[in-house]
């Protein structure tokens, strides 16, 4: 009988997974979900025959050109793949694949929490209960921002995207969108397409960001750009920190450029996140939970496994993105 494939998996993944894993392969397990050094990770890879890494590891050109010859395959428990150097894995012929699909609606949940805790001023109304602070009622206490019927735009009206808009008209809200090309019909519905980012963000309330980070991304929404919203509006991020100019957005928020931000998602995180963030009540911030549920982290990892086993029975996987 053949030896099973080797799989290094980087982080500590649900049970169910690790268990589904080892029936296919034998595992490289992290129990105590350490997040490995470049050097570490490549040491433990000399024995393995794949990859199983999640965002928080990093492969840049360096690190790939460094893999062991016997490493087939970065099978990545995430939906982006900002953190792999697509071009050097090919290079190498390194299969990538990532898990598309099942993270839509538990990111489009955080991503309208994100809109209500950043409209309704959540955090600040949290800390005042949670420190015995609320001292009274009155009309002008804790007044926010209402987001039914409100206009919701939609950067990157893709998987996401999609159920995002869904939730939002369950809201009343008119949906407006940009994407480097309009969707049909059946795609789109009744969402209103905007042939710039410009135009989109000249024309809504709310900004829930979905598009993938990349070179051309970075840092798309700058200070010009936020300075077309409104001063009602409110911009949301559950895609990644590198979409934003972290700089322009404070700066924004500190002169009710607009008026406020949910953000799951930072520049340097979750140590080096800008300090600003942190000092502004306008500011709705969680720590990147937006696969953070049983039903999909057990889906991510399933996809991944599903791509293993096609990378390994010498078929196309599904989800292969290099």
């Amino acid at each position: 009988m053949a030896a099973k494939p080797v799989i290094l998996v980087t982080r500590k993944l649900p049970d169910s997974v690790e268990q589904k894993l080892a029936q296919h392969f034998t595992t490289i397990l992290n129990p105590d979900d350490r997040l490995y050094g470049t050097a570490e990770m490549l040491q433990l890879a000399e024995n393995a025959d794949a990859i199983l890494p999640c965002h928080t590891e990093k492969f840049s050109a360096g690190t790939i050109a460094q893999l062991p010859a016997r490493v087939k395959a970065i099978a990545n428990f995430s939906v982006g793949v900002d953190h792999v150097d697509l071009d050097a894995a090919r290079q190498k012929q390194v299969v990538v694949t990532n898990t598309p699909d099942v993270l839509s609606d538990a990111t489009a949940e955080i991503a309208m929490l994100l809109m209500l805790g950043a409209a309704r001023r959540a955090s600040e109304g949290e800390r005042l209960v949670r420190n015995q602070q609320w001292k009274d009622w009155s009309p002008a206490f804790m007044v926010g921002h209402q987001v039914t019927g409100k206009r919701l735009g939609i950067l990157g009206l893709g998987r996401v995207g999609q159920v995002v808009a869904r939730r939002g008209r369950g809201f009343e809200m008119k949906i407006h969108y940009h994407n480097r090309n309009p969707l049909n019909p059946e795609q789109a519905g009744d969402a209103i397409y905007h042939d710039s980012v410009e135009a989109l963000l000249a024309s809504i309330d709310v900004l829930s960001i979905h598009c993938p980070a990349s070179e051309a991304t970075r840092g798309l929404l700058n200070r010009e750009r936020i300075a077309l919203m409104h001063r009602d509006a409110i911009l949301v991020n559950t895609s990644r920190g590198g979409v934003i100019d972290d700089d322009a957005l404070v700066a924004a928020l500190q002169s009710d450029v607009i008026a406020a931000a949910g953000l799951d998602v930072f520049n340097g995180e979750p140590n080096s996140i800008h300090p600003g963030y942190r000092e502004l009540d306008n500011v709705f911030l969680l720590p990147h939970i937006g696969s953070a549920t049983r039903e999909t982290r057990d889906a991510m990892g399933f996809r991944a496994i599903d791509n293993l086993v096609a990378i390994f029975n010498g078929e196309e996987p599904g989800d292969r993105v290099a």
